[in-house]
């Protein structure tokens, strides 16, 4: 038996790699033939051929987000989570021995098109929303970089802050760090529409996406910020797969997909935000930004709770991300005080785990104590994916010990005043300069990553021989 497999995942980063190491390990030990194509964040490696796709006796999608398919029709398909070709490989091989595998028809295929669910058993405005994320990741890591370098190079302190004099270097390198906040939400929004309508949602979804992030167009002082972009997304995605259903006249149609499915929608739904939705987006964001700036004493304790937990709760899942994005959307709105506790508990996980590890190797099978050196340095580079696969054997105990060492450090980050000017998190940001009160944001570190040693430790039994 010959199975070829493709494995993405938002980020493009840890899930999609450990996938295709899973799938293509338990393809070994079964003596099945497998060739996996990772679609990570540098692009396309291992790419299948229409040869190895005609002589192939089925096709294994693990995504967490969109995945062209139309290669594969007429092949036996299964498309499911990235977390299944992590945690069960050999389930979705064993499905095409025991021929429990339908045949990909396209997008026609009843089989595997249900309504509101994508063909992963993910639901569907998480697959879109995870598409925009991903693609908009890198526009904001680059701008929280050179801002970050920017600011420790050329940066001098007055009254009104951290400023860099207009004739300086460092003011050019702060200008492009601007632009790549300022294409952030319109990235996402285009990538969300492009998800839902293919490529004529991309233009449209770009456009409304800046008008949603442009306060001006809706007499606005403040932008609707990335809660606009993601509604703009939706509003054009399902716009334009409207329009496209239209039977247009042979003539018209070569024209649909570059003129006139892109025009209309982005007349439709610019229109309908700027005149509907625009200013009330805006001041729920105000507001709420408002509101975190605001925040003093208790409730900071129990927004840094609220995100430490879901930073590692899922490990670079959907609580995770959303966490993330929120702490990103806070850096473009000028607010660095909510990412630092997001980059300390960022890496409480993988570094803690990591240690428990080594400390207590009785509890810790080969392979795991392996897994836990690999967990450890990906937790210096702010990767809390490299938890998983710990958490995967042992979730019950493993996930409790993440979040509570994370909810620890993201306290003590949050009491102490630590931000991160940089969408990312772990040591690794701190030498860049992102990062305010080094000392006390090492401290959070070493604090929540010893919470979650000692505490899983304690919870874990031996490994019996």
């Amino acid at each position: 038996m010959k199975l070829l497999a493709i494995t993405s995942c938002p980020n493009g980063i840890a899930h999609t790699y450990m996938a295709a190491e899973n799938l293509q390990k338990a393809a070994d030990e079964m003596g099945v033939g497998m060739k996996v194509e990772t679609q990570g964040s540098v692009g396309v490696d291992n790419a299948l051929t229409e040869k190895e796709i005609a002589e192939a006796d089925g096709i294994i999608i693990s995504a967490d987000k969109t995945v062209a398919k139309d290669r594969f029709v007429g092949k036996r398909l299964i498309e499911v989570p990235v977390s299944d070709g992590i945690r069960k490989p050999e389930e979705l091989i064993t499905r095409f021995k025991t021929d429990d595998v339908p045949v990909y028809q396209g997008t026609g295929n009843k089989e595997t098109a249900q309504k509101g669910t994508s063909k992963s058993g993910q639901p569907a405005f998480y697959r879109d929303l995870m598409n925009g994320v991903s693609y908009m990741i890198p526009f904001v890591v680059i701008g929280g970089l050179f801002t970050a370098i920017a600011l420790a190079f050329g940066g001098h302190a007055t009254a009104n802050g951290i400023q860099i004099p207009k004739d300086s270097f460092w003011y050019q390198v702060q200008q492009i760090g601007g632009l790549g906040f300022q294409l952030m939400v319109p990235i996402l929004s285009g990538f969300i529409a492009m998800s839902i309508a293919d490529r004529p949602g991309l233009a449209p979804g770009m456009i409304v996406g800046f008008i949603a992030n442009t306060g001006s167009f809706y007499h606005s002082d403040a932008g609707a910020g990335f809660i606009g972009g993601i509604i703009a997304g939706f509003l054009v995605g399902y716009i334009a797969k409207l329009i496209k259903m239209w039977k247009a006249p042979k003539m018209i149609q070569p024209i649909m997909p570059i003129l006139v499915i892109p025009l209309l929608t982005a007349a439709i739904a610019g229109g309908i935000f700027i005149l509907v939705l625009g200013h009330p987006i805006a001041s729920l964001m105000t507001g709420l930004e408002n509101g975190l700036n605001g925040m003093q004493g208790a409730s900071k304790i129990i927004l840094a709770v609220i995100l430490g937990a879901m930073i590692a709760f899922d490990m670079g899942g959907p609580f995770n991300k959303v966490a993330f994005l929120f702490g990103s959307a806070m850096i473009a709105q000028g607010n660095t005080e909510i990412m630092g506790p997001i980059a300390i508990a960022i890496c409480v996980p993988p570094i803690g785990m990591g240690l428990a590890t080594f400390l207590g190797k009785k509890k810790y099978a080969p392979e795991e104590q392996e897994a836990g050196k690999a967990s450890f340095t990906m937790g210096l580079f702010g990767i809390t994916e490299g938890a998983i696969p710990l958490a995967a054997g042992d979730p019950l105990r493993v996930i409790p010990s993440n979040m509570a060492g994370a909810i620890v450090g993201a306290i003590i980050g949050m009491v102490f005043g630590v931000t991160d000017r940089v969408p990312h998190g772990g040591p690794i940001v701190a030498a860049f300069g992102a990062v305010s009160h080094v000392i006390m944001f090492f401290v959070a570190i070493i604090v929540g990553v010893l919470v979650t040693a000692l505490m899983a430790n304690l919870l874990k039994r031996k490994v019996k021989a």
